[in-house]
């Protein structure tokens, strides 16, 4: 394999909605450059991206897949992330070390909630970015329409280059050349007729001059501008932001591709387009091509095989003869042999150039968003921004005893996926489960299945209630027992009322030593191992506040187990008469959604959820969205991850953190307590 200087480096990643064609234009890619013999289809499952079992089984992408073709002298690292929303995090460590974005649109349908996230998602990452519309053959496309929509959707940046003018034929408005290809996909070049483009031309010379006042000029004044003016004009438009060039094309049918290519080859930024590197501190890190090699990790997979280490070179040069060390956890890791892929292809090489991607297997102590340097300093680059997951659910293996088989498992697919969360919650005793949607939530049950045997279940996950009083009152409790010998022998008067901290207030009034002190510890500690259940439905009580006024000793047969078993029984006689009450977790609950969804969401907080909403205000950096505070019952929020993406078409996102108990609704209440009584019953059986 040739050898590659940074100059020659493109790395572009591939975004859109689902079914846009990201994939087929990858294979496109590679078929044209001789890299496969005959084009796969996603469908078909033999794509050179989508290898992976579930991705076969399915028919759409699941994880960002790496493959890389040499075009016209430069190496194009291809990036084909999915395109549904639960693999969100994909798209992200794509985007991290990508140069440039280029989404794919479907030329019949149009702007699809799809491209809006993906335009979103480009525009905070800070990359260049390009459109794709694709699917020219179909006999609905309107690539005019769809130019118009994007437009109008995504503002003047976007700036027609390759435009169709008939069924396999386009027009390059930057050399104002045609190309015209065949059944077999062949391509004929010829000059373009400039009227047949004419009602493109304005558009694509407006954003060209809009970059370079030496153009602009010529363009008011109707000079002509040449192919080499325009094509400067587009990189250094593209770097900067200032324009997002729309090709168009047919992937299927490779119309188009080759020109794409051209244009990557000719107008997309290297890496060394930008001149230095984003730390995690927020400072910069200078780019050299020649300094210390530094890389950082983007992803990691872990198979039956092993575990691989994806990552981008971002300073200097690695060679195969360095070790180098791991900031973030001290590790040295030696880099003997690493790879470039094309999906599940490996090829090893003996060096990699600044800006280059590449993966290395075996990296026991290397995580996703760890960097790893030759430099003495600690420079760590800014680590991926993965979204936490919020849709939970509970994870019930149905053989009992494989629970642990099961939390193997899913901890090797969480360590490849940071959008993934799995814990074993303390209180529920419950195998949890957390992603972004559904979807992905099903593929790692359906991966556990396949590769570990364990069956399981999964059901909304149980909520931590607590419980409490709302009444003063006095009791006692007494043990007393004898058995021959030393008996046991405690007696306790104690009051008990709310309590304004939130566990045990513990205090005593005892007079004439009628408890001696040396048994207040044990109270204390009969009271405290006692509300670990309520009396309501066994969940742990809060907020108690506790008085020993009284009780009475036995000089022999006392002791502190005596004391605390009575402790424990005053708590049992005076709890009930206590006005209990069950508390539930608040969240505070901030969703950002599109302005035309605030009503609807609104709604569905003080409606269905229970909740309340406390304010709204436009999103910061999101221009046309809202941000909604509200707080919420975590008992309501189990689903809420899908029904505002049904809500929103999939635009809307949220946070939710615990806050606080509050006291549950009566006729709520009776049903957790019917519940939790149902429940005590079965597994006492």
């Amino acid at each position: 394999m040739a050898k590659f200087t940074t100059e020659q480096i493109r790395n572009v990643c591939f975004l859109g909605h689902g079914g846009s064609g990201k994939t087929t234009l990858n294979e496109a890619m590679l078929y044209l450059t001789k890299n496969i013999d005959r084009m796969g289809k996603t469908l078909d499952g033999n794509s050179t991206s989508d290898y992976d079992t579930e991705e076969i089984k399915r028919g759409f992408s699941i994880y960002t897949t790496l493959t890389n073709v040499e075009w016209q002298g430069t190496k194009i690292n291809a990036l084909d992330a999915p395109g549904f929303l639960d693999f969100v995090g994909e798209v992200l460590a794509a985007l991290k070390v990508a140069d440039t974005a280029i989404i794919t649109v479907d030329a019949k349908s149009g702007v699809e909630v799809g491209t809006e996230l993906s335009w979103d998602n480009v525009v905070e990452s800070g990359k260049a970015k390009a459109f794709f519309v694709n699917k020219s053959d179909d006999p609905d496309a309107n690539f005019a329409k769809t130019l118009d929509e994007l437009i109008e959707r995504f503002g003047a940046s976007v700036c027609p280059v390759v435009v169709p003018v008939a069924p396999g034929k386009f027009v390059n408005l930057a050399s104002l050349k045609e190309y015209s290809y065949d059944k077999d996909g062949k391509c004929t070049e010829k000059d373009a007729d400039p009227a047949s483009v004419e009602e493109y031309t304005e558009k694509f010379f407006e954003a060209i001059a809009s970059v370079d006042e030496e153009l602009m000029e010529k363009y008011f004044s109707g000079e002509e501008i040449s192919h080499e003016e325009a094509t400067k004009a587009l990189k250094t438009g593209i770097a900067s932001g200032d324009i997002t060039p729309v090709y168009s094309g047919s992937a299927l049918k490779l119309w188009g591709v080759d020109v794409l290519m051209s244009g990557i080859a000719s107008t997309f930024p290297a890496p060394n387009a930008a001149s230095t590197v984003e730390l995690e501190d927020g400072e910069e890190m200078e780019l050299s091509e020649s300094g210390a090699p530094t890389l950082f990790v983007y992803k990691t997979a872990s198979d039956q095989f092993g575990r691989t280490t994806y990552f981008k070179v971002v300073s200097g040069e690695l060679t195969n003869a360095m070790t180098l060390r791991n900031v973030e956890t001290g590790a040295s890791e030696k880099f003997a042999h690493f790879y470039v892929v094309k999906g599940k292809k490996q090829t090893e090489v003996d060096v990699l150039c600044c800006g280059d991607i590449g993966t290395i297997s075996k990296l026991t102590n290397t995580n996703t968003n760890d960097t790893l340097t030759l430099l003495s300093d600690d420079v760590k680059v800014k680590k991926i921004a993965f979204p936490e997951p919020f849709l939970t659910m509970a994870v019930l293996p149905k053989v009992k005893g494989e629970e642990d088989k099961v939390a193997q498992g899913i901890l090797r697919m969480v360590d490849s996926d940071k959008t993934l969360r799995f814990e074993n919650d303390p209180e529920t005793h419950q195998l949890l489960l957390s992603g972004i949607g559904d979807m992905q939530i099903d593929i790692v049950i359906s991966k556990l299945k396949a590769k570990n045997g364990p069956s399981v279940d999964l059901e909304a996950p149980r909520i931590a209630y607590r419980e409490t009083i709302r009444k003063r009152v006095q009791c006692e409790g007494k043990h007393k027992k004898q058995s021959g010998g030393h008996g046991q022998y405690g007696h306790v008067k104690m009051t008990f009322a709310p309590g304004e901290e939130e566990g045990l207030t513990f205090t005593t009034s005892v007079v004439g030593g009628s408890v001696p002190k040396n048994y207040f510890p044990a109270v204390e500690k009969g009271l405290l191992e006692a509300m670990k259940k309520g009396v309501l439905a066994g969940y742990p009580v809060v907020g108690l506040a506790a008085d020993l006024f009284d009780g009475s000793y036995h000089d022999v047969d006392s002791n502190e187990l005596s004391f605390k078993m009575a402790a424990s029984l005053a708590y049992k006689a005076g709890l009930p008469n206590a006005a209990p009450v069950l508390l539930e977790p608040i969240g505070e609950l901030k969703v950002c959604i599109p302005d035309s969804f605030a009503g609807s969401v609104m709604g569905d907080i003080n409606g269905k959820r229970r909740g309340s909403v406390l304010g709204s205000s436009a999103t910061p950096g999101k221009l046309g969205y809202t941000t909604i505070d509200a707080e919420v019952p975590k008992a309501e929020m189990s689903d809420y991850a899908i029904s505002l993406r049904a809500m929103t078409q999939g635009k809307g996102s949220f946070t939710f953190y615990f806050t606080r108990y509050q006291e549950v609704p009566g006729n709520i209440a009776q049903k957790v307590i019917a519940e939790a009584k149902e429940r005590a019953t079965e597994e006492d059986k």
